[in-house]
């Protein structure tokens, strides 16, 4: 039975998911959403989940298809209007104009990073290439960081691909990008259909639990392959991370 640190030998380069690995999105969009309509008694948590799970799908179907607009920002704003058109939540239209629905859209760019995670990075820098991959457009993913302090080396957006994760297109064009083989390199996510999208490259996997990633990974019990699991590598933190390598 291998260790985490066998099974992460000869990694160079760990690249990571951002929305739900990184950062806390669903923490932020929900303070968000009621200081941009303060005195409104909504389920801010519903609203938040149904607009993370209709761009969510937006994605995917670009992933399959190849077809449809690839910008996180132009897809939240679409997907918002759609929402403020539902019976759900159309009361809130008149709540929100234009310039509150501009800002909250630039709200998602402001999330903060879950606790381990800058540490965790600024530590594995100093010995690994550390890499975003996302579904993110690439000022978005810029703002994050700089918001966020995470210290990418390199930030790889599906702008430069054009389409979205889980497309091969994505892990293929990070492989090309870093020039190296997939071999030495290691995809972290929260979330397994990324990690096993990766893998299918022949990526090492690195799976971090989140507490609430709110993608549709709620209760799953993911386990390392030395324990018959699916990843190679299960840690608890980006710092635990750093400690392996």
């Amino acid at each position: 039975m291998s260790s985490p640190s066998e099974a992460l030998r000869g990694v160079e380069a760990f690249v990571f998911d951002v929305f739900g690995t990184t950062v806390d999105w669903y923490g932020n969009m929900t303070r968000m959403l009621a200081k941009y309509a303060e005195g409104s008694q909504e389920d801010w948590d519903a609203f938040a989940n149904e607009w993370r799970k209709c761009y969510f799908a937006q994605a995917r179907g670009v992933a399959q298809s190849g077809q449809g607009n690839t910008n996180m920002d132009i897809v939240h704003r679409e997907v918002l209007e759609s929402m403020l058109k539902s019976p759900r939540w159309k009361h809130l239209a008149s709540v929100w104009d234009e310039t509150k629905r501009h800002e909250l859209v630039l709200a998602w760019h402001r999330s903060d990073g879950w606790p381990d995670v800058s540490r965790g990075l600024y530590a594995l820098k100093k010995k690994k290439i550390v890499v975003a991959l996302s579904n993110g457009n690439m000022r978005f993913l810029v703002d994050v960081a700089k918001h966020a302090d995470l210290p990418w080396d390199a930030v790889l957006s599906v702008d430069l691909f054009g389409t979205c994760k889980p497309n091969p297109k994505v892990y293929q064009g990070a492989l090309h990008y870093l020039e190296l083989p997939p071999e030495k390199c290691a995809m972290v996510a929260a979330h397994l259909w990324d990690l096993e999208a990766a893998a299918k490259h022949g990526m090492k996997t690195v799976y971090v639990p989140r507490p609430e990633s709110h993608d549709g990974d709620e209760g799953v019990e993911v386990k390392s392959k030395a324990e018959g699991g699916e990843v190679d590598v299960v840690v608890e933190s980006f710092e635990a991370l750093a400690e392996l390598v």
